[in-house]
């Protein structure tokens, strides 16, 4: 599978229908459903139909999705990081999510710094990020990639507030 970056440490490639383990089993970490969601995915089918209906159909609509991240050093995933374009947001959205056991090690913050570039050189002029206020080191993450709080908002009637934060791509470089 080609590449759509790289960085010194990692790859970061489009998922296909063959990920769907490695999706199922981080939409189901206690972390990501606390921090990000429970998408309801219980199934190696239902993996296989979020991954067609989210980043593979995001691919096709946008030209940009979540992106699976692993290692140079081996094919397995580590986790995702890309860019969304959702209808709630205004702006398309830096989104990321690693399996626990590779947490704290840079590689968020690595495979953000690729997506931000990436968006850059298409002249995307704003990217938005939201994130769940008890999530001290994914705000950590955003501030240090430049993103500054706006303003709290909600992704669906009902559903927790999330803190919206936002990047000038033009004004700033990570």
């Amino acid at each position: 599978m080609q590449p759509v970056l790289e960085t010194e440490r990692l790859i970061l490639r489009r998922f296909v229908a063959g990920d769907a383990a490695f999706i199922l089993r981080l939409l189901n970490e206690p972390s990501f459903i606390a921090n990000i969601g429970d998408r309801g995915v219980r199934t190696l089918e239902e993996a296989e139909r979020y991954l067609l209906d989210g980043p593979i159909a995001s691919y096709e609509r946008h030209g940009h999705g979540l992106w699976v991240v692993a290692r140079k050093e081996s094919p397995q995933p580590i986790g995702m990081c890309g860019l969304l374009k959702r209808d709630q947001l205004p702006d398309i959205d830096l989104g990321y999510a690693f399996l626990p056991e590779f947490w704290a090690k840079g590689y968020a913050r690595e495979s953000s710094r690729a997506a931000l570039d990436w968006a850059r050189s298409r002249r995307f002029g704003r990217i938005v990020a939201v994130v769940s206020p008890g999530n001290a080191p994914s705000i950590r993450l955003l501030e240090k990639l430049g993103f500054a709080f706006e303003r709290f908002t909600t992704m669906s009637p009902g559903a927790p507030d999330v803190a919206l934060y936002g990047l000038r791509l033009d004004a700033t470089s990570t």
